[in-house]
């Protein structure tokens, strides 16, 4: 085992959110960052309806689904397979080519995608950034227009550029960083209200 790969997982191990993520039943550590953004914020209520980008293994459509009952609905999509969870509806397939069950549209999408990194930092920035364009435009078609869009973001040289972009489309944009997310981690949260008319 490579010695960045140890020292990944003794920090997995060791870590106080994975801890209380298994002691709680929640499928990872990211649920607690959902928390902890819906409480400052006031994300998910009674009723909504959520579409959850990138969603497996899917702790954040365990949250999203409790914090909608009664009456809401969750849709989790991922390229990979997610087991089901109480509440959900899951779609397996990329996202940029869903097929949303109904014509509703959700009052919330969230964006915890990634994409499959390099450790090459301006490459993996491209490909992240380019994630957020096609989620952005998902919101398009699937986001009621004072609809709300939380999408993972990583600090660098193209991150002026996805804000910038996300201002475009949308009328309030916020940084948000989850005390969940690790300190060293550039990984940080935008939150987006409001569509823009084209």
């Amino acid at each position: 085992m490579a010695k960045s790969s140890k020292q990944w997982l003794r920090r997995h191990v060791t870590d106080p959110y994975v801890r209380k993520a298994r002691a709680q039943g929640y499928r990872s550590r990211a649920a607690f960052k959902l928390l902890e953004i819906d409480s400052q914020e006031n994300l998910l209520r009674p009723g909504m309806r959520v579409i959850d980008l990138g969603a497996a293994p899917g702790g954040w459509s365990q949250v999203a689904a409790e914090k909608v009952k009664p009456g809401g609905r969750v849709i989790a999509i991922d390229l990979l397979p997610i087991a089901p969870i109480s509440g959900v509806s899951v779609l397996q397939g990329d996202f940029r080519q869903a097929v949303l069950p109904d014509g509703d549209q959700a009052d919330l999408v969230l964006s915890d995608v990634s994409p499959n990194l390099s450790g090459i930092g301006n490459v993996d920035q491209a490909r992240a950034l380019e994630l957020t364009g096609a989620a952005t435009d998902f919101c398009r078609k699937a986001l009621k227009p004072d609809g709300v869009f939380l999408v993972k973001a990583f600090q660098g040289a193209a991150f002026e550029e996805l804000l910038d972009g996300l201002k475009r489309s949308f009328s309030k944009v916020k940084v948000v960083k989850p005390s969940a997310s690790r300190g060293e981690s550039r990984e940080t949260y935008v939150l987006a209200r409001n569509l823009r008319a084209l």
